[in-house]
């Protein structure tokens, strides 16, 4: 039998604070207890850790926006909290945008399916 990948870790300052900004950012519901926080709809579990963040991500979670266009999802997340790392968006609509959550973490958002075959 294989294994499968139950949670995505992700260490922490304050693991509610930022499993709050990922699950408003996701749509998803949060589950807290004490000690760490899971929005299990998305796979992350989120622990409070006492080291900070001090290097870019070796591996990173893509957003690709269900409902909306890329450019309005940006916009939606930076209003979440979330600050414009790279702007890797180019003139003829291809392209990502680089942006961090409110610790750091960095991540991408794609075009929505709609925007890929249009």
């Amino acid at each position: 039998m294989t294994s499968k990948i139950r949670h995505m870790t992700i260490d922490s300052a304050d693991a509610h604070s930022l499993a709050s900004f990922w699950s408003a950012a996701l749509g998803e519901p949060l589950h807290a207890d004490d000690e760490e926080a899971l929005i299990e709809g998305a796979g992350l579990l989120f622990v409070t850790v006492p080291e900070r963040k001090t290097t870019k991500n070796r591996i990173h979670l893509d957003l690709q926006p269900q409902d909306r266009t890329r450019e309005e999802e940006v916009d939606r997340l930076l209003a979440l909290g979330a600050t414009l790392v790279d702007d890797r968006r180019r003139a003829d609509g291809t392209g990502w945008a680089v942006l961090a959550d409110p610790e750091g973490n960095e991540f991408c958002v794609e075009r929505s399916a709609a925007e890929r075959a249009g």
